[in-house]
This record gives C-alpha cells, sequence and structure tokens, in this order.
C-alpha cells in the first residue's frame, strides 16, 4: 500500500535529500555504516548523508513498534532487524519519514546526521545462505544459443525457477577489490587441464533479494505470503570465471567458477520504497505452459514484477589515467525476468526448506536484448567479437585493472525517483 511517505511533494530537512536521485525522502534503504572512529552500526540513506538509527533510540523519538525495530536495526548487523518481518520494518520507515520531514526536528536530531563520503559501508546483514537463480529468460537464451542453437533453454526452464545453492562467505560489500580467481582450465585442443588464473573473467548484472522473516522447516510459504520474507533488494554482481566454469560444471554446475566472490551494494532498498514501480509479471510467449498451481498467484500476476532500470558501466586502468569517466556499456530492466521473486521464494520453500533472516537470493543475470546484455560473455558473443570502448580499447572479457559498476533507478511520472546506489567491484591480479 502507498502512503505518505511516498509523497513526491515530502520535504526534508536534510537538504541534499530533496530531488537526490538515489536516496530521497522516499526511498530510506537500510544498512550498516561507520562513522570516523566509530563502530559498525545500523543506518539509513538520506540524501548524501547517512541517518544512525541507534541514536534515536538513544534520544528516545520513537515509540511502539518503530522503537522495536531501531533497537533491532542499531547493532553491528540487520539479521535481528530482518526477522521482526514487514511490520515492524514499515512502522520504522514511517516513523523516520516524520522524523525527517518535521520542519522543526526534535533537539539532537541533527546530530545524528553523519556525511556519507565521511563514512565506511559495511555487508548489511550476516548471510547464512545464498541461493542464485536463473530468472532472466533472455540471458538462459542467448547463453544456451552459444552451446545449444537449435534448442538454447532445457525443457525444464519454463516450468522451474531454476537456481544452485552458492558460497555466502564470499559475498562482499560493494567496493572490495576482486582477486582474480585460479583453477582447472581446459582449452579446446587440450588434452588435459592446467591449473591456471582464469582468462574470461565476466560480470553478472543482477538483482539481489534479502530474506527478512524466518519460515518454518518442512511448511512451504505459499506464494500469496511470499511478500512478507521479503526484506528489500540490492544491486548483485555474482562475478564468473567462463573458462573454468566449462570444464567443471558438468554434471553438478558452478563451483570454484563462482564462489571466489559476488559483490552486493550496501543498502537494502525495501519493498515498501519499491511500491509505486510494481507492475504486472510481462504475459508468457503463446505455448508456453502456465506455472504449476503452487507457483501461481493472480495478485502476485498482477502486482509482481518490478520496473528499474539497470546500467553496467565499465572503467579501464587506461581510461583513469586519462581522467576519463567510466563508459556504459550495457543497460537492461527487471521486466525481463521470467519468473517473480515470491515465484523463486515459493519454489525455494516448496520442498520444505527453511529460509533464515539475512538469507540472500539473486536473481540470475539480467538482459533485455543484444545491446541489453547482462554479460559480457552475451556482449562479445562467447568471446568471439570484442566490444570496443570509445577511448579505442577492447574488451571481450575483464583485465587487471578494470572496474565494473552496476547502478539500478526506479522513475514514474508523479513520484521520486528511487536508487540503489552502486554496486563496484575492480579487478586485482591473481
Amino acid at each position: 500500500m502507498m502512503d505518505a511517505t511516498h509523497d513526491y511533494r515530502l520535504p526534508c530537512w536534510v537538504k541534499s535529500a530533496n530531488g537526490h536521485d538515489q536516496f530521497p525522502i522516499q526511498n530510506l534503504p537500510f544498512g550498516i555504516f561507520a562513522p570516523k572512529d566509530g563502530r559498525p552500526r545500523g543506518g539509513i540513506a538520506i540524501g548524501d548523508c547517512i541517518l544512525d538509527i541507534g541514536g534515536l533510540v538513544a534520544i528516545d523519538l520513537l515509540n511502539g513498534d518503530a522503537k522495536i525495530a531501531a533497537a533491532a536495526a542499531s547493532v553491528e548487523s540487520l539479521n535481528p532487524f530482518l526477522a521482526l518481518g514487514g511490520k515492524y520494518r514499515r512502522a520504522l520507515r514511517r516513523a523516520v519519514s516524520e522524523v525527517l520531514s518535521d520542519a522543526a526536528p526534535a533537539p539532537n536530531v541533527r546530530d545524528l546526521i553523519h556525511t556519507a563520503k565521511d563514512c565506511s559501508l559495511y555487508l548489511p546483514a550476516q548471510v547464512g545462505d545464498y541461493t542464485d537463480f536463473y530468472a532472466g529468460i533472455r540471458h538462459a537464451e542467448a547463453v544456451g544459443k552459444l552451446f545449444r542453437p537449435d534448442a538454447p533453454l532445457l525443457p525444464n526452464y519454463k516450468y522451474v525457477p531454476i537456481a544452485y545453492h552458492g558460497r555466502a562467505s564470499s559475498i562482499c560489500v560493494s567496493g572490495m577489490p576482486v582477486r582474480r580467481p585460479c583453477g582447472q582450465i581446459k582449452m579446446p585442443d587440450a588434452a588435459e587441464p592446467t591449473y591456471a588464473p582464469t582468462h574470461r573473467l565476466d560480470f553478472e548484472l543482477e538483482l539481489g533479494i534479502w530474506v527478512g522473516q524466518d519460515s518454518h522447516l518442512g511448511r512451504p510459504v505459499p506464494i500469496r505470503e511470499a511478500h512478507e520474507h521479503i526484506a528489500g533488494y540490492c544491486l548483485l554482481n555474482d562475478w564468473s570465471a567462463r573458462d573454468i566454469q566449462a570444464w567443471e560444471y558438468q554434471p553438478l554446475g558452478p563451483f570454484l567458477a563462482k564462489n571466489f566472490m559476488t559483490s552486493v551494494s550496501p543498502w537494502i532498498v525495501t519493498p515498501e520504497a519499491l511500491q509505486p514501480f510494481r507492475i504486472p509479471q510481462p504475459p508468457r510467449q503463446p505455448g508456453d505452459p502456465q506455472p504449476l498451481r503452487y507457483l501461481w498467484d493472480e495478485s502476485d500476476q498482477a502486482h509482481g514484477a518490478l520496473d528499474l532500470n539497470l546500467e553496467v558501466y565499465l572503467s579501464t586502468e587506461g581510461m583513469r589515467r586519462n581522467s576519463m569517466s567510466p563508459e556504459r556499456i550495457t543497460v537492461s530492466n527487471s521486466r525481463h525476468l521470467y519468473w517473480t521473486v515470491a515465484q523463486m521464494l515459493a519454489h525455494h520453500t516448496s520442498g520444505g526448506c527453511n529460509l533464515r533472516a539475512g538469507d540472500l537470493l539473486g536473481s540470475g543475470t539480467i538482459s533485455a536484448d543484444e545491446d541489453g546484455s547482462g554479460s559480457l560473455l552475451e556482449l562479445s558473443r562467447g568471446g568471439a567479437q570484442p566490444i570496443r570502448l570509445a577511448n579505442g580499447e577492447r574488451r571481450t572479457f575483464l583485465l587487471d585493472g578494470d572496474e565494473i559498476i552496476l547502478k539500478a533507478r526506479a522513475q514514474r511520472a508523479g513520484f521520486a525517483s528511487v536508487g540503489f546506489g552502486e554496486c563496484r567491484g575492480i579487478i586485482v591480479t591473481s
């Protein structure tokens, strides 16, 4: 439901928030930050600043569910806050909106505002489990054509939200350098594999979905209730070593090609902030099967997709040496996901698997078309056609010193735009 927190005319006494293209008062994403010489703690991004959540508790400015939520969000990880569920998250969001829009803010509130560039940002929650889906059908089709031109999608794709369990320990916050991984690589003309650094390092443009309140072991979450277990969204880069993956993935799927690192943006953008940007799930193509009953909900089909503009930028060492800005190399939109997030979550729990607060789901690579591909594997046609940058450099896959920057923004007439910040990672030698 939309309420006063979504009003695009809502002012904020944090001046940089007014008209901010990422973090206006209508967004209020949650994260973990530390001011200079301070400990990590819960915060809310507002304009070019960060609000200290725990400080609101300390000055006794909140009541009821909002106070309970703020206390849970004031520690070094947001897991306790996420576990409380949507009722408490919404109460805190409304209360903070009122505090920040008050024309005469309470004494000491201004002291809780920190300049973001002077703060450090951390992973917003301790990730217990990480599952990466494969819900971007245009990516699945494009990659499938490289290996199976006559049958790019396997028969199960349009029936099952495909996923694999990834490695939670190597999920890192934006800005952490990405060390080029080593692994077994078998060249097409070689009799045996060798152990070497990957030569085909790639990015993958994804959304991350943070799990909120726990589900119960042995009890599937009905799709109509799945939204209550979704705490928010972030950007996710599922770095991939394509040559390692090609040799190791059969028959059980990705291993070292994926587990060396996954980058996420530091702010959890709430479902409430994204409410104005919900859209119907795009209709399936004629001939596609109807999802099985446990994956079908009319309300989810009417409102379960998101309209988020996605961008990927590349900055090379040569570009930075010549003071050139990062170059945008691809664009996409979250509307191209074949499955809704509710369908992913319902399927994940349908066999009895339980989810816990702080678990992370990846959407899968979100591609739009040949000019809006979510990976270099697609952009370079499997490495056969290098992309040309404005400064004359070419890329098939990432070189040491390359930096990838993911961005996302939601825009709709009559509402303030909502952004995700950035998800950055620079490649360093192994």
